[in-house]
């Protein structure tokens, strides 16, 4: 699958998402199967560029190519500029974000809620490409099914982003209105997929392998996009690769191997953030990697307790070392869990 000049290694994809898919986790995710990731959303307002936050979400120090920035906001012309700012700080293609259900998104007209105003979606759509194309930048676009049960525009929206010379289309099989409630539905997806000539991909309630397949087989799209299923379990990119290529599951990971991946990837995330918002960002990715294991909920309360990065790094070593002298393997999820409190995804 290409991604105009861009050869991606499969059609697995990390769906960005706010507070979680920085550089480390993208980083992560790539070396576990998937072969494309999207940054967390970069606002279009110039004023916050210098922020800690946005410098953060805009560093890709050390990520291979193709490097892939989200945009997000409400004027052409700041969105325009906003495409420029990050291509000149390494984005090798420019997305621009559709598809945030977030109030504090929706409240200002941007994300998903530009759903609603199709003049202005497309207007943000031609100034970016005609920004990006003299520097040879691919334009890609995520949205949902339409901002509510009744008025699913997908289809006529997709028309018109591809003639306006997007050359990717990715699609969250809900409205605005779900959220994340609900179950996705892809028969949206496919009809956006039978009504255009670029790549389409779906995205939304893709678990394990047989719903990749699934989702794959239904809609026709060209790639499929993994979010909170990724959360504390990266290696699903590389599950989902052997099924579709055996259709046969791969064993559990070593808890060694799961013990490394987290060891290392908390280095990286105190490495981007620092010692205060280090530890306490990385919460949550420790939560989502413990939270179905054996007793992983008292550890979690314990874990969160913990100030210091090093205190932090040290307990989850432990944590996994004990787990090592009963199990070698990760052993399978007591139950399944969805959490619905991460962040707001996009």
């Amino acid at each position: 699958m290409n991604i105009g000049q861009y050869a991606l290694p499969n059609n697995l994809f990390v769906a960005p998402m706010a507070g979680v898919t920085d550089r480390p986790f993208r980083m992560l995710c790539k070396k576990l199967g998937a072969g494309y990731a999207v940054s967390e959303m970069v606002t279009s307002k110039r004023e916050l560029w210098s922020t800690l936050k946005t410098s953060r979400r805009a560093n890709h120090d050390g990520e291979s190519a193709p490097i892939a920035v989200q945009i997000a906001g409400t004027s052409a012309d700041m969105m325009a500029e906003a495409a420029l700012y990050n291509v000149d700080n390494g984005a090798q293609i420019i997305d621009i974000n559709m598809g945030c259900p977030a109030k504090k998104v929706c409240n200002k007209w941007a994300g998903s809620a530009l759903m609603q105003d199709e003049g202005l979606a497309l207007s943000i759509v031609e100034a970016v490409v005609a920004a990006c194309a003299p520097r040879n930048v691919p334009v890609t676009l995520k949205m949902r099914t339409g901002w509510c049960q009744s008025h699913k525009n997908a289809v006529v929206l997709a028309r018109a982003f591809e003639q306006a010379g997007v050359q990717m289309l990715a699609v969250h099989g809900r409205t605005r209105e779900q959220g994340y409630k609900g179950v996705a539905e892809y028969e949206t997806i496919a009809a956006v997929k039978s009504a255009v000539r670029i790549p389409v991909v779906a995205n939304g309630d893709i678990t394990t392998p047989e719903k990749a397949r699934e989702v794959l087989s239904f809609t026709g799209a060209d790639a499929i996009m993994v979010g909170r299923a990724a959360q504390g379990k990266p290696w699903i990119f590389r599950e989902i690769a052997h099924f579709m290529a055996t259709g046969e599951h791969l064993v559990q990971p070593l808890v060694a191997e799961v013990k490394r991946l987290l060891c290392d990837h908390l280095l990286d995330h105190y490495d981007l953030y620092g010692e205060f918002a280090g530890v306490r960002t990385a919460r949550k990715h420790i939560g989502w990697y413990v939270r179905s294991l054996p007793g992983g909920e008292s550890f979690r309360e314990s874990m969160n307790a913990l100030e210091t990065c090093d205190s932090q790094h040290a307990a989850v070593a432990h944590f996994f070392d004990a787990l090592a002298d009963k199990y070698e393997r990760l052993p399978q999820p007591m139950v399944h869990v969805q959490d619905e409190e991460a962040a707001a995804f996009m």
